[in-house]
């Protein structure tokens, strides 16, 4: 937040000293928190560590509201808790409608929350919980994606280093590229932060849209994309000089195929059928249809299943195809251990791999047929877990759908918005498309999107196991 009033000082947006008083209101607030807690005991163990996470987001959220509320930004604490948590979990969704209008020290403050929430509040937090007397390898185990994690380094706090030092190094390469391609400083900067999250929030009411004259700029945005919907280990190991690790990475080369091939599909069908001038939200293409209909594809596939959400186009007009298309890669998800949302392409993999195995199973019912992944064979308890987890997430999904329809909400945009919700996406479909925002949901229904939100963002387990009996007994 005191960076966020740095950045109004600057710009003399008149917010310098709302931003500023939040700021402080909160630094105090954790002071006293600290002192008062300082003489209990700093031993964590797994049970407190899917409260701290949970709690800790929800309290961050609380926080993080104070600046819309105090500049009058977003006056209504409610829609002001909405784009908080919808920040921090990257989901994107906005109540804005004239983001343009806004200052620039809150459009920065908002575009941090994505920053931060991206890699995780309490990945951050484990590279100073040392100082605290804390370990953090329960809090890293609650809130890190996927279902295992990678860690570069024997100490937890070394992990979370690295990934960091990776997360801020990709930041500034792309705020640096984009200004070279045009962008002002600002925009590029929290357009990057947003891009690395896998986030969606934009400086501009049509969003990337705005740049449609432009296509070296949604190339380079694209290209973060894709390295942000990857599993940051491999970038790690890129780095190091280490490529054969990725080449031989069967999520890492499952996310590529996906990619080229949802594209390839999405692109033909536009070129053949679908008018992309007219679902244009701004500016018309200037390179030729068939690059175009590429572009937009690739733009909007990588958008959705890295569950980034920026728009370039109305794709809920290109086809009613393209529509249900889309929708279904809404559930994809990017890689484990990246900063996206959804299902996660590990999770479909092992998924698919066990359910081949099954039809062998019934003809050699004797036979010990394990899944494999990356030549290791997978205990069962994995299988399990991921089978439990895509269970209790299409579950939260239909649940999510009747709750929106209970308020009233058309089929459409109920299915659509607890799916966008639960996979941090973004955009949802219907009354609350690519180009619309959130602004219309009634309040009960911003509570309700932002519950779906952070579980989705926790992968479910980590939320949800505080609303079961047996956690709250002793034994």
């Amino acid at each position: 937040m005191l960076l966020s009033t740095l950045v109004s000082l600057i710009y003399n947006d008149g917010v310098t000293a709302q931003l500023f008083l939040s700021g402080i209101v909160i630094l105090l607030s954790g002071v006293f928190v600290m002192v008062n807690t300082r003489r209990y005991r700093k031993e964590m163990n797994k049970r407190e560590g899917y409260l701290v996470v949970s709690l800790g987001w929800f309290v961050m959220a609380l926080s993080g509201s104070l600046p819309y509320f105090l500049t009058g930004v977003i006056p209504d604490f409610t829609s002001a808790f909405f784009e908080t948590i919808s920040g921090y979990t990257t989901t994107g969704a906005t109540i804005l409608s004239d983001i343009e209008a806004v200052p620039k020290g809150v459009l920065f403050w908002r575009s941090l929350t994505h920053w931060i929430g991206g890699m995780g509040i309490i990945v951050l937090a484990i590279a100073i919980l040392p100082l605290l007397g804390i370990g953090g390898m329960q809090l890293f185990a609650a809130e890190a994606p996927g279902p295992s994690t990678d860690k570069l380094h024997p100490r937890i706090t070394d992990t979370a280093k690295r990934l960091w030092l990776i997360y801020f190094g990709y930041t500034m390469a792309e705020t640096l590229l984009l200004s070279v391609a045009g962008m002002s400083f600002f925009d590029a900067i929290n357009h990057a932060m947003c891009t690395l999250s896998t986030g969606g929030f934009s400086t501009k009411n049509a969003s990337i849209a705005h740049w449609n004259d432009t296509p070296i700029i949604q190339y380079i945005i694209i290209v973060f994309m894709f390295l942000a919907g990857t599993n940051f280990v491999l970038s790690y190991f890129a780095f190091k000089g280490k490529v054969q690790k990725i080449i031989k990475d069967e999520e890492f080369k499952l996310y590529f195929k996906f990619i080229m091939v949802f594209t390839l599909i999405a692109a033909i069908l536009i070129y053949f059928r679908a008018d992309v001038s007219a679902s244009s939200i701004n500016h018309p293409m200037v390179w030729g249809e068939a690059e175009s209909a590429f572009r937009h594809a690739l733009f909007q596939v990588l958008a959705i299943v890295t569950t980034t959400g920026f728009v370039t186009a109305d794709f809920t007009v290109w086809t009613p195809f393209l529509l249900v298309f889309f929708f279904g890669l809404m559930f994809s998800g990017g890689s484990a251990g990246s900063t996206s949302g959804g299902v996660k392409v590990v999770r479909h993999l092992i998924l698919i791999r066990n359910g081949f195995l099954e039809f062998k199973r019934s003809l050699h019912p004797n036979a010990i047929l394990p899944v494999r992944y990356n030549n290791k064979s997978i205990s069962k308890e994995i299988v399990f877990n991921i089978l439990g987890f895509f269970i209790l997430y299409m579950l939260s999904f239909i649940i999510g759908a009747l709750g929106f329809s209970m308020m009233q909400i058309d089929f459409t945009s109920a299915i659509g918005l607890a799916a966008s919700s639960l996979g941090n996406v973004g955009p949802a479909l219907g009354e609350f498309g690519p180009v619309d925002n959130y602004a219309a949901l009634p309040a009960i229904g911003k509570w309700w999107s932002s519950f779906l939100m952070l579980i989705g963002r926790l992968e479910l387990f980590t939320v949800l196991i505080l609303f079961t009996p047996f956690f709250w007994r002793n034994r």
